[in-house]
């Protein structure tokens, strides 16, 4: 019997360099002004950047909840490739891949964000949410609409 696992992909075309995005994804300060869905903000980050170095990001809903997703590095490539466990710290059961590729265009950097091995397919539909709105940040930020002194570069 061939079960499929729910998974997503997104793409998005960002017009900055693929060294800014990479920054973006890779540096805490960084990661810091746009990680998570509209409705939260980004607490605190971490980015140990080596294979099976530890991701970790607190976020806070508007309505106070803290929620923690951890992870540890599998690949890093430089400027195009990077990919991580994902799983929240309230379902340590539950753990996922996130794989971001980064390639280089015309007007800036194609970011495909590829999350999968999900539990279920609510799940997935609830990161496919999330996600979403995280890189509709990140585009706001990189684009130009960052706030002052942000700028990663």
């Amino acid at each position: 019997m061939n079960v499929t696992v729910p998974s997503l992909t997104l793409v998005r075309r960002i017009k900055a360099p693929v060294s800014r995005v990479w920054a973006a994804w890779t540096t805490p300060a960084l990661m810091m002004l746009w990680f998570g869905p509209h409705h939260t903000r980004a607490e605190e980050a971490e980015a140990d950047l080596r294979h099976g170095g530890r991701f970790r990001v607190v976020l806070r809903e508007d309505n106070g909840a803290r929620h923690e997703a951890t992870g540890l590095y599998a690949e890093i490539e430089p400027e195009r490739r990077l990919v991580f466990s994902w799983n929240w710290v309230s379902t340590p059961e539950r753990v996922s891949r996130v794989t971001v590729e980064l390639r280089a265009i015309a007007e800036g950097t194609e970011v495909t964000l590829t999350h999968d091995r999900f539990a279920d397919a609510d799940t997935a539909t609830r990161h496919r949410r999330g996600w979403t709105e995280s890189l509709e940040r990140l585009v706001a930020l990189l684009d130009g609409d960052e706030p002052e002194g942000a700028s990663p570069g």
